[in-house]
């Protein structure tokens, strides 16, 4: 990877901390503590929270397309469990062989929502349903991202949408000098405990 390129991913992930930092001192406007897996908030704003809260029977009468797309929206929970089932089996077989460490659940599945007082059950549940289906695609794309990395770093030569972050790293379509040399060096970059000479 050529020195610029190089140069505008770091100053990429530069940014992209910066922007997190910004959002996080925004978020920290509204007052909440986290305590392990818990968040609090001040009595006042949760008393607030409660008091915005739509009582379940008139939510259900003010969309009534919610109802009617709920069992097609609810009938991919079985599709996403045989994703989560084969994504994590995989991960689990495979990845050792490979000695690739392992994408850690928990990075990838938060269920912070349930804290909020001022959505109803109904609301709980569908953001602790997005929440899993969002945390299972992005935990899916990472495993499949590292087994990309393992067997086959390339860029494509078309421009394709939807790229994951290991992606702008992989080696140029095309630039065959040393492939085997830099195929190794990309897996183990990936190795949960990489020898002392190659980390």
């Amino acid at each position: 990877m050529n020195e610029r390129i190089q140069e505008l991913l770091t100053q990429i992930s530069v940014l992209e901390a910066e922007l997190l930092n910004a959002l996080h001192q925004q978020e920290a406007k509204v007052s909440f503590t986290i305590r392990g897996k818990k968040v609090e908030f001040e009595q006042s704003v949760k008393a607030a929270h409660q008091r915005l809260r739509i009582n379940v029977m008139r939510w259900l009468g003010t969309r009534p397309q919610n109802l009617i797309t709920g069992p097609v929206i609810y009938g991919m929970a079985l599709p996403l469990l045989l994703l989560d089932l084969c994504v994590s089996g995989y991960q689990a077989v495979c990845f050792p062989i490979y000695r690739v460490a392992r994408v850690r659940r928990s990075d990838y599945f938060v269920y912070d929502r349930r804290h909020l007082s001022y959505l109803n059950v109904i609301e709980r549940f569908h953001c602790t349903y997005c929440a899993y289906a969002n945390g299972l695609l992005a935990y899916a794309t990472e495993i499949v991202a590292r087994t990309e990395q393992y067997f086959c770093p390339i860029k494509h030569a078309h421009k394709r949408l939807g790229s994951h972050a290991r992606y702008q790293r992989f080696m140029a379509f095309g630039d065959a000098a040393d492939y085997p040399v830099r195929l190794e060096q990309f897996r183990r970059a990936m190795e949960e405990n990489p020898p002392k000479n190659q980390a």
